[in-house]
């Protein structure tokens, strides 16, 4: 059929880039064409902004570094596919403004997909483009929500195999703006909604319908979490992990039954990613 694979690969990109918000051209390479050229990647987005479907900053730093982000347009168009049903961006996804904002922790996040991404395609798992989700809302009640950088799905084994375990993981990407002890305080929220149940106005729980934790509603496990750090040195990353593992032994069930983990970024991109999902030099935060 004529035309399959340019109009897939297009898909593709603009399902991307719905998803994360947005990429570099060689971020964007990456994820959806590595094997073949970069020029065909920047032909190809070159004609999806003659489209109106993508647009792009260029960052003043690093080379003049291009960053492309969808336009309204894209976004409506996506929202509709069975693949993004649901998966609504923040309103200023397409403002050019706010991409330039952004986009030192966006780009980040989406570079630490990457190392998801590419690891699965090493080594024969499965984790597919759109198995980064970045910006999933959790409620906890009275009106809060955890909202974690990315809810990643990691699949050992093969596609068509029937053995592998599913992981799935919080990541919370961390580019040091904010103190240890701040970053360490995230670990309560992910503990409330461990725990939380909603309460649904004049219904009570029976034997027949017990009240469950609303979590359980989307996981048959809760997903462990995953702290990447970045934008400090080793010094650095160490007080981070020491701040999360003081939260954790703060918490009580919590910990012994979700796996909290942490490793700088830099590692990630040394070694791969942690364990489980395959290097063993991840620092778990939980001990």
């Amino acid at each position: 059929m004529i035309g399959v694979d340019v109009g897939s690969r297009n898909r593709l990109a603009l399902g991307v880039l719905a998803q994360y918000r947005m990429a570099t051209t060689g971020q964007l390479h990456r994820v959806i064409a590595p094997e073949v050229r970069i020029e065909q990647t920047r032909r190809r987005l070159a004609r999806l902004r003659e489209e109106g479907l993508v647009d792009r900053i260029t960052l003043p730093q690093a080379g003049r570094t291009r960053v492309w982000f969808p336009t309204a347009y894209c976004v409506q168009l996506a929202s509709e596919w069975p693949e993004l049903r649901g998966r609504r961006p923040s309103r200023t996804v397409s403002d050019p403004t706010a991409v330039r904002l952004k986009a030192g922790h966006t780009l980040t996040v989406t570079e630490t997909a990457l190392v998801f991404l590419e690891d699965a395609r090493r080594r024969g798992d499965v984790c597919e483009p759109l198995d980064w989700i970045p910006e999933v809302h959790h409620p906890i009640g009275s009106g809060e929500a955890v909202i974690p950088d990315a809810l990643l799905y990691y699949r050992r084994g093969p596609v068509d195999g029937d053995n592998g375990s599913m992981l799935r993981a919080f990541v919370e990407v961390d580019r040091a703006t904010m103190g240890p002890e701040r970053l360490a305080a995230k670990l309560t929220a992910y503990e409330r909604l461990h725990r939380y149940v909603p309460v649904v106005p004049g219904r009570r729980p029976t034997l027949q319908k017990p009240a469950v934790e609303e979590w359980r509603r989307r996981y048959p496990l809760f997903p462990r979490l995953l702290f990447v750090l970045d934008g400090t040195g080793p010094a650095g990353a160490e007080n981070r992990i020491r701040a999360l593992r003081a939260a954790v032994g703060l918490l009580a069930r919590f910990p012994y039954d979700v796996p909290v983990l942490a490793a700088p970024l830099a590692d990630l991109l040394q070694h791969g990613p942690p364990h489980p999902y395959g290097a063993p030099s991840t620092t778990p935060a939980s001990e």
